[in-house]
């Protein structure tokens, strides 16, 4: 059986955040929760976290009840923390020990730690160009690892060696108890070291594997925000990578956000400084433009969305087409080869197959048919201080320039709205509804406060 302990009580003070260091985001989710989600995809029996500075704000942002909590008061080394979980773990579970700051790990890298491991203590490795700051691995006449020494207790000769512990290793419960009885805090730091435990498994006859792995990204750690940027990129490129292999042509990878999920069809295009968060559906044959911002939204097949335009919860059918500088909100539905364009902004707006606001409106708590035509100006006056009011404007409809419409009101089927009509009431269908005062001229009058009349 395996449990998985996840260190997550350190400050992070290289962060210089009043924020604990594993709720900072990487592709928009905390670092902590996709250590939490590549733990469960291993499918333990048991998760348990070690929490300590800003222990309430981490549990809050967690309330899954699969996760078990445990305080490490105050922070005394690695081996403390995980001392801390012991009394909950059976004997005969393996320990899977993981770090809550490097959230990259991949779900295959560690099956082969298991894999290797077997009841016996595991480790994984990486060697580095430059090692500073890690503890070197070390490795007995016959290469068989013998220990671990911290960079700041290590010696001369130790420090040249450039295979490191990435802090991610696996040991047998029942004798880690022991281990960790024997430990000493007598080093550097004055912290008792995870990493001792080896030295005390080499010495019991226990023998220790290691796997090592060849990508940097994938146990980058995160103390700053340096490190955090440059785990971001790292997350970026593998996602890009997987929608290019998918079928998605990206004007430059490197400039493209991913914060959430996406799912795509074939050949979509993506152009440069596009930001996707949520959960983003995009079907066939959809092109987005450059500058534009997608948030929980699904885009169906042939869909095209131009430069600088913001959608929010909305649904984009077949053959859609909406922007540049489009604002969609939340409930938008906008059916087959519509049209939303230029400075247009909607909010809870069904539009009919064919029906499009060109330019220049807003169109808000409004339910609109078929081949229905928005002219440049047009306000859905939906708000009257207290109450949402929808406005109905059924299939065919004309709406003229700089028109108001003041719901709840029905504009009848292809029924005519002359422009700067402020319309009041319902207007009927197949006629033409014009609602201007007269032109007149005052004579006289002046802008000129002063001026004599």
């Amino acid at each position: 059986m395996l449990s998985i302990v996840i260190l997550a009580a350190g400050q992070g003070t290289r962060m210089r955040s009043a924020m604990p260091k594993v709720l900072h985001g990487v592709g928009g989710r905390p670092m902590l929760q996709r250590v939490i989600d590549t733990a469960r995809s291993l499918e333990p029996a048991a998760i348990h976290i070690v929490h300590g500075y800003g222990g309430q704000d981490v549990r809050a942002a967690f309330p899954d009840g699969d996760l078990n909590w445990v305080e490490q008061e105050k922070q005394l080394g690695t081996a403390d923390a995980v001392h801390a979980a012991l009394p909950v773990i059976p004997d005969d579970h393996r320990v899977l020990v993981l770090c809550g700051d490097v959230p990259l790990i991949a779900a295959e890298t560690l099956h082969r730690l298991l894999d290797r491991a077997g009841y016996n203590p595991a480790l994984l490795t990486i060697e580095m160009a430059d090692p500073t700051g890690y503890g070197r691995i070390l490795r007995d006449p016959d290469g068989q690892v013998s220990g671990i020494v911290e960079d700041k207790d290590a010696q001369e000769d130790q420090k040249a060696i450039r295979e490191i512990n990435t802090g991610l290793m696996v040991l047998p419960a029942g004798p880690l108890r022991r281990w960790l009885a024997d430990l000493s805090n007598d080093n550097a730091q004055g912290e008792y070291y995870l990493t001792d435990v080896m030295a005390s498994a080499r010495r019991d006859g226990s023998a220790i594997h290691a796997v090592t792995t060849d990508s940097a990204s994938e146990v980058q750690g995160v103390n700053n925000r340096v490190q955090l940027a440059v785990v971001e990129r790292a997350w970026q490129w593998r996602i890009a990578e997987g929608l290019m292999r998918g079928g998605v042509t990206l004007a430059d990878p490197a400039r493209l956000d991913v914060r959430g999920s996406v799912t795509t069809g074939t050949d979509c295009v993506i152009d440069v400084d596009v930001v996707l968060e949520g959960e983003v559906r995009l079907g066939t044959d959809v092109a987005i433009g450059s500058g534009c911002v997608i948030r929980d939204a699904t885009l169906d097949d042939g869909v095209r969305v131009a430069p600088q335009t913001v959608i929010e919860g909305a649904r984009l059918r077949a053959g859609a087409q909406v922007g540049p500088f489009a604002r969609l909100r939340q409930e938008t539905d906008l059916g087959p080869a519509t049209r939303i364009g230029n400075f247009v902004e909607t909010k809870a707006l069904t539009l009919g197959r064919g029906s499009k606001a060109n330019h220049l409106a807003y169109v808000g708590d409004a339910r609109i048919g078929e081949g229905v035509n928005i002219g440049a100006g047009t306000i859905t006056c939906n708000y009257d201080g207290r109450a949402k009011h929808t406005t109905v404007i059924e299939d065919g409809a004309f709406i003229g320039s700089d028109t108001q419409l003041i719901a709840p009101v029905t504009v009848g089927r292809n029924a005519t709205i002359g422009a700067g009509t402020s319309l009041r009431r319902d207007a009927p269908a197949d006629a033409l509804t014009v609602g201007t005062g007269r032109q007149r001229t005052v004579p006289g009058w002046s802008r000129d406060p002063d001026a004599s009349s």
